[in-house]
């Protein structure tokens, strides 16, 4: 869950903190006040991208926080792994994210991601709906991940893309083959000489960073020689050297023991302090053994990373680029070498890839049909508790070409009012019915997702207040499994948040600030009243007002 979230500079929050908690937490507050920079706040440390022009008025950086606790932790321990970073500690993952007019910097648990790896955990931890991604249902890739999610057919998709990027692959093998056409000897040669030219430059990784170590080592070798001389002249070649100074007080020390007992310790301190100058005279010793003031090795030390900085220029920048080029070259010259061999070899892969893909797709279409109707009868259920009482929802599938995401074609289809035929979802849905189909499909989704918390930015939009309330019942069993977050403009929705947060905003100094505060009680219900009647708050509306928390309290999914 999203224990904390800490916002310091991002348009009207100059810093504001807010703690959640489980279950259904509302969050309400005046058009303006700052509702959307929570979310906001949220998206960049999923890794979106983000707006520069946000950063507060007179300052250099906006940054976000969010502290996430976990009781199951394998996944996000799993993508940390993936990224080389070390798992949660206690089942706390820390996020944090700063933004700059140039530049910025992305924390997890204090170590610098990319923007890539923020993403990747985000996907993790928080589904975030905003007012907008309704539209999402419109299109046929959302839809098919929609089902596959219901159907948990992950593993079985994951088989079909592998087998598909392979045909592909090898697709591309064939073309590019292919494509050389009468310039196979010219590029054959070209390939040759590359090959040749990495080959005999024997590029290895790491190598590089020694020689320029050495390098500067030798550059350097005639006063590494002369300091290195002094140091062991001063420990123990000199004329009084630290050694002869430290070996002549142990005499002194020895009559001085029956005088003062503590010299014993004094001498045994000495003795040792001799032995360690010693030590370290012939560890300097051994150093400047290896430091050659060699004209001819300085030679070859030059010539060395000269060949290095000429292979990065031609071949990507880089010791791993070179390699990866060295690779790549050497398979395209074997396969232009051996070019009507490997055309039929790369046409035969190709065509029991194919037989696999469509084994696959056809596998995996049987399983989505099954899962299609289940799906179906799912969201229609929840539609009849959204105030659609005789809808029906469906889903067609059609067989297609393999395509990347499968062999089917994919259609949501609805019916909000009895006596009209299905259409598809596209078609024929207000904002407001598309709204609620898509709380519907998040609520059923919601049994089957592993996603820690769900974020709704103003589900209800378009919505009228008589169906505020059947949403935030929905809504509340949604986070009898999840953390829900829902921002909110209608009160129908806020009474049925175990956690209400207010957002205000006041002007100090000639300075607009949002502020974040839990309200319970009479602050309650005064926010409610505020939601109820705006300025021409009564006494009646105080009464409904407490009345629909009452409700709310009683009401049960």
């Amino acid at each position: 869950m999203l224990r904390s979230l800490r916002v310091r500079n991002l348009a009207l929050a100059e810093n504001v903190a807010v703690t959640f908690e489980p279950g259904l937490n509302v969050i309400t507050g005046e058009t303006g006040a700052g509702k959307s920079m929570l979310v906001g706040a949220l998206s960049l440390l999923l890794g979106e991208r983000a707006d520069k022009t946000l950063i507060r008025t007179g300052e250099d950086a906006a940054s976000a926080e969010a502290v996430f606790e976990m009781r199951d932790r394998r996944d996000v321990d799993g993508a940390l792994e993936g990224l080389g970073l070390p798992p949660c500690e206690d089942g706390q993952l820390v996020l944090r994210r700063v933004v700059r007019a140039a530049g910025g910097q992305n924390l997890v648990n204090d170590a610098p991601v990319t923007l890539q790896a923020l993403k990747q955990l985000g996907e993790r931890l928080v589904d975030l709906h905003g007012p907008h991604d309704h539209q999402s249902l419109f299109h046929p890739e959302a839809q098919l991940a929609i089902l596959d999610a219901f159907g948990r057919l992950g593993k079985e998709r994951a088989a079909y893309g592998d087998a598909f990027a392979r045909r592909r692959d090898v697709a591309a093998r064939k073309a590019e083959i292919e494509a050389a056409g009468g310039d196979v000897a010219s590029q054959i040669d070209l390939l040759a000489y590359r090959v040749k030219e990495i080959e005999q430059a024997q590029v290895a990784e790491g190598e590089e960073e020694t020689i320029r170590r050495e390098h500067d080592l030798a550059g350097h070798a005639q006063r590494v020689l002369e300091l290195t001389g002094g140091v062991v002249a001063a420990l123990t070649d000199g004329e009084a050297p630290a050694f002869a100074v430290l070996a002549a007080v142990q005499r002194p020390l020895d009559e001085l023991e029956r005088l003062l007992p503590e010299a014993a310790e004094w001498r045994t301190e000495a003795a040792a302090l001799a032995s360690r100058t010693q030590e370290l005279a012939a560890s300097v010793r051994r150093a400047v053994e290896r430091v050659e003031a060699d004209p001819t090795r300085l030679e070859w030390l030059d010539q060395r990373l000269s060949t290095y900085q000429r292979l990065k220029k031609k071949y990507g920048g880089s010791v791993p680029a070179i390699l990866a080029t060295l690779e790549e070259s050497r398979r395209r010259l074997a396969d232009l070498q051996t070019r009507g061999e490997r055309l039929a070899q790369l046409d035969a892969e190709w065509r029991a890839l194919d037989s696999e893909v469509r084994r696959l797709g056809a596998a995996l279409g049987r399983q989505r049909r099954t899962a299609a109707g289940r799906l179906a009868e799912a969201i229609t259920g929840e539609l009849e508790f959204l105030g659609f009482p005789s809808s029906a929802f469906a889903i067609d599938l059609a067989a297609i070409e393999p395509q990347a995401d499968g062999m089917d074609g994919i259609e949501f289809g609805f019916a909000p009012n009895p006596g009209e035929a299905m259409r598809p979802l596209r078609l024929i849905a207000s904002s407001g019915e598309i709204s609620r189909v898509m709380l519907a499909t998040k609520a059923v989704l919601a049994q089957h997702d592993r996603i820690p918390v769900l974020v709704f930015d103003e589900i209800d939009a378009n919505l009228g207040g008589e169906m505020g309330d059947a949403v935030g019942l929905e809504l509340a069993g949604v986070a009898e499994r999840h953390q829900v977050l829902c921002i909110t403009h209608l009160p129908q929705v806020a009474v049925h948040g175990t956690t209400h947060l207010a957002v205000s905003k006041s002007i100090r100094d000639g300075r607009t600030f949002s502020e974040v505060a839990r309200v319970d009680g009479d602050d309650r219900v005064a926010e409610i009243e505020r939601m109820l009647g705006g300025r021409a708050a009564s006494d009646a509306t105080r009464r409904h007002a407490r009345e629909m928390l009452q409700r709310a309290r009683r009401a049960k999914r």
